[in-house]
């Protein structure tokens, strides 16, 4: 085999995962939106090939995909079924992602929330028993960066937020902690934006982050879990009146 077949083998390769990837992404988006189901099914995948414009293995890849995801299943003589929503991988970033964009229940982030609560003020307790100096430097850089971006009118401290908790989870020390890093920046780049408009106050926000950065750098793992704690419950709080106005 020559050089240039092998490499225009990777070639075709690459490119039917890219297509493959655009085609899970979109079907992706269409059956948590729930414009696919249960009962709708799938299209067929002569049906796919031709709407996307893609070979019969660019669709095979994308099913794959979708199915380790859990939205799907494909089985002999059955074809592609679409899977309820609680056999779905939610610890599955593009999930998750995908739930968070198609306008986000209230009970979706108060369920998040809720998952905060059982981590991060563990987290910020073991950060503080634990006293890695490097870690607790980036949750001060973070810090630094929030509070530098609160001082300005038009200052936008999300990003240094995310920056903030992912910190405090490496400085944990737990690695099964830091492995849910990219679960909670991905669910907390949408929730952030929910409910950090009803504080009103940059400041505000920035010094309540300062409190557990305090706790974890001096060593009180209590205060710091107490902290953090008080950090979700506030959130936690604006949601459940969201909730509540709607049902009243």
């Amino acid at each position: 085999m020559t050089t240039r077949v092998f490499m225009g083998m990777i070639m075709a390769r690459i490119e039917n995962l890219n297509l493959s990837q655009r085609v899970t992404n979109e079907l992706g988006k269409a059956i948590i939106s729930g414009s696919y189901n249960g009962q709708t099914g799938l299209p067929t995948e002569a049906q796919l090939c031709e709407e996307y414009g893609i070979s019969r293995t660019a669709v095979r890849e994308a099913v794959k995909m979708l199915a380790a995801k859990g939205l799907i299943s494909s089985r002999p003589r059955q074809g592609i079924r679409v899977e309820s929503a609680d056999n779905w991988n939610l610890y599955d970033t593009n999930v998750l992602k995908w739930m968070l964009e198609s306008s986000p229940s209230l009970q979706v982030l108060k369920e998040f929330l809720q998952m905060r609560l059982a981590i991060e003020p563990e987290a910020a307790a073991l950060a503080a028993r634990h006293q890695n100096v490097e870690a607790i430097a980036n949750i001060k850089a973070a810090l630094t960066a929030m509070e530098n971006e609160a001082e300005q009118p038009d200052g936008n401290i999300h990003e240094a937020d995310l920056a903030f908790h992912t910190a405090i989870l490496q400085a944990s020390g737990n690695r099964f902690f830091y492995q849910l890093r990219e679960f909670i920046t991905t669910a907390l780049n949408v929730s952030i934006q929910h409910t950090t408009p009803a504080k009103g106050s940059k400041t505000a926000i920035a010094e309540e982050h300062a409190k557990v950065y305090n706790a974890i750098a001096n060593g009180e793992a209590g205060r710091a879990k107490n902290m953090m704690t008080y950090l979700i419950d506030e959130a936690m709080a604006f949601i459940e009146q969201e909730m509540e106005a709607k049902r009243a």
